[in-house]
C-alpha cells in the first residue's frame, strides 16, 4: 500500500459525541397517541429507534425525555433487548418492546416517528418503507449509499408529504451557519474556492471468517447488500470501510462538511461541474474503500470546490469559505476568520439569512408536532446533494480520470460512468 501521512486522529468516541445532541426537556404530557398521523402542538410522540450502535443509544439518550420512545429495533437480540431495558428503566415502568426486523414497527399503532441509525446500506429502503407507512423520519447520514437510492428517498418524501431530516446535524450548529451565511451574502467578497478536509478511511487487513453469533440475524443485517460469509467485526464499525455497506469515510465523514460547503457555496451544486483528482485504496484486506484523496470539483466561472482527506487539505479539518475580499474557517466548535473583524459582522436587513435551529433532534420533533416537513433545517434534498458530492468524488477516484457531472440531471456527461450511480438490491429487498 502507499504509504501517505497519517491523517490527523479522531478518536470514535470524540466523533459520536459530538454528534451526539442532547435535547432538552420540553413540558410534555406524559402519554402516547395511539395512531398513526399528526400529533398535535401538545402532544408527546411515539417514537421507535432502528439500530442501536453508537448513534441509536445517544438518540435514546437524548430522546427519552422529549418522546415516549415505544419501541427499538436491533439486527442483534442482546442490543436490542438491553436498550429496551435502558428505555425502560428511564420511564420507570415494566417494558419497552425490543425487536429484530424493523417491519414489525410499521406495524405498531403507536409508532409515529423513527430514528434510523443503520449503516449506509439500509437507508433508503427503511426510509422509504417508513415514509409509506406514513411515518415521520429521522434518518442519519449519509442520505443513502448511492445517488439513486438517495433520488427514491427525496421522490418518497415528496410524494407522501411527511417529515424528512437527514442527521447532518452542523446545520443546527450556530458557527457552521453564520460562516455559510458570511459567504452567501459577499461578505467575504466573490467566491472562489470552498475547502473541505474530513478524516480519512482505513485499511482493515482480512477479517477473519467466523461462525454468526447466536442472537445476530445476519442476513438481514446484509438485507440489501450481497450476501458474503460473516466475518469477525464486520457489523461493529468496520463495515463503514466495505463498499458493499458504506462509501467509506469519504462518503460517511464527507457528507458533514460536504453539506456544509454547499450550504454555504450553493451555486456549486448547480448546472455542470467539472471532477477530477486521485484517492489511495488499501492494496489488500476486507476494506475497499478511499483511505486518503484529492478532489477538485471546478466549475465553468472558476470557482471550485476543494474536497480531500484531513491530511491532504491545504488548510486542515473543517470548511473554509475564501474570497477575494477574506476568508472564513469553520470546525465543530470553532470558528476563524481573515480579516478578523469578519466575526464581528452584522447581517444586512436584505441579506439571506439561514434557518435557524439550536437542537437537531429539537427542530425535527418541532415540525413533527406541527407537521410543518418544509420547517426542517435538514431536508432530503440537501442532505442528496451533500452525499451526491462525496459519491461523484468516490467515482471519480475510482474511475481514474476527470469527469463531468451534471446536477441538474444527477448524471454525469461520460455515460460509463453513470453505471455506478445505482446498485440492484439483493432479493427481496427491492425499493
Amino acid at each position: 500500500m502507499t504509504k501517505i501521512p497519517a491523517p490527523r486522529p479522531l478518536g470514535r468516541r470524540a466523533f459520536f459525541r459530538a454528534a451526539a445532541v442532547a435535547a432538552a426537556p420540553l413540558a410534555l404530557p406524559a402519554r402516547v397517541l395511539g395512531r398513526a398521523g399528526h400529533p398535535g402542538p401538545n402532544e408527546q410522540i411515539g417514537a421507535a429507534i432502528i439500530g442501536l450502535g453508537d448513534r441509536g443509544r445517544a438518540h435514546i439518550r437524548g430522546l427519552h425525555r422529549d418522546v415516549r420512545i415505544v419501541a427499538v429495533c436491533d439486527v442483534d437480540r442482546s442490543m436490542a433487548e438491553a436498550a429496551a431495558h435502558e428505555v425502560a428503566q428511564a420511564y420507570g415502568d415494566a417494558g419497552t418492546p425490543s425487536v429484530q426486523d424493523y417491519r414489525r414497527l410499521l406495524d405498531m399503532a403507536s409508532v409515529e416517528a423513527v430514528f434510523i441509525a443503520a449503516p449506509e446500506h439500509w437507508h433508503a429502503k427503511m426510509s422509504i418503507d417508513a415514509l409509506r407507512a406514513g411515518r415521520d423520519v429521522f434518518c442519519e447520514k449519509a442520505l443513502a449509499l448511492t445517488v439513486e437510492e438517495g433520488r427514491a428517498i427525496c421522490r418518497t418524501v415528496e410524494a407522501t408529504g411527511r417529515v424528512f431530516q437527514a442527521g447532518t446535524q452542523q446545520r443546527s450548529d450556530a458557527n457552521f451557519r453564520f460562516a455559510c451565511e458570511l459567504a452567501l451574502n459577499g461578505h467575504l467578497g466573490r467566491l472562489q474556492r470552498v475547502c473541505v478536509g474530513v478524516p480519512g478511511g482505513r485499511a482493515l487487513g482480512v477479517l477473519s471468517p467466523a461462525p454468526v453469533p447466536p442472537t445476530l440475524e445476519y442476513d438481514l443485517w446484509l438485507g440489501p447488500a450481497p450476501f458474503r460469509p460473516y466475518r469477525e467485526g464486520l457489523c461493529r464499525f468496520n463495515w463503514y470501510f466495505i463498499s458493499d455497506y458504506c462509501a467509506g469515510w469519504i462518503q460517511s465523514w464527507g457528507v458533514h462538511h460536504m453539506d456544509i460547503a454547499l450550504w454555504g457555496a450553493p451555486a456549486l451544486a448547480s448546472g455542470r461541474v467539472h471532477v477530477a483528482g486521485w484517492a489511495v485504496f488499501p492494496d489488500e484486506g476486507d476494506a475497499d474503500t478511499s483511505i486518503s484523496w484529492n478532489v477538485t470539483f471546478r466549475k465553468d466561472d472558476a470557482s471550485e470546490l476543494l474536497f480531500c482527506s484531513d491530511n491532504l487539505a491545504p488548510h486542515d479539518h473543517g470548511v473554509r469559505f475564501e474570497g477575494d475580499r477574506g476568508w472564513v474557517h469553520v470546525i465543530r466548535g470553532g470558528i476563524r476568520a481573515d480579516p478578523p473583524d469578519l466575526l464581528r459582522t452584522r447581517l444586512r436587513p436584505a441579506d439571506v439569512r439561514l434557518r435557524v435551529s439550536k437542537d437537531h433532534q429539537t427542530n425535527f420533533l418541532e415540525c413533527v408536532r406541527r407537521h410543518r416537513p418544509a420547517a426542517v433545517t435538514a431536508p432530503a434534498e440537501a442532505c442528496q446533494r451533500a452525499t451526491a458530492a462525496t459519491l461523484v468524488a468516490d467515482i471519480a477516484t475510482r474511475l481514474r480520470r476527470p469527469l463531468t457531472w451534471d446536477w441538474d440531471a444527477e448524471r454525469f456527461v461520460e455515460p460509463d460512468a453513470n453505471r455506478l450511480l445505482g446498485r440492484a438490491p439483493r432479493s427481496p429487498w427491492h425499493l
